[in-house]
């Protein structure tokens, strides 16, 4: 942890995109072009806590339907 984030009273958002790839936002600005809101807010290490939490699958999601289609496929 940098020096600068034990200082860091922003509160953030997480946001999430439309192949399910997280991040963190400060929640007093408008969320960046194609993402949306995750449903939690807090301090930079809750945030990033809570998608460590959720995001277990570091694919994109068109990447997991894709090899589930060749999977589906090869059966």
């Amino acid at each position: 942890m940098y020096q600068d984030d034990k200082d860091d009273r922003t509160i953030y958002k997480v946001v999430v995109n439309h192949e399910e790839q997280y991040s963190i936002w400060p929640s007093d600005r408008e969320n960046p072009l194609g993402w949306k809101d995750a449903g939690k807010n807090g301090l930079k290490q809750e945030c990033l806590d809570y998608i460590k939490e959720v995001w277990t699958d570091m694919r994109p999601l068109s990447l997991r339907k894709k090899m589930q289609e060749t999977a589906d496929n090869i059966q």
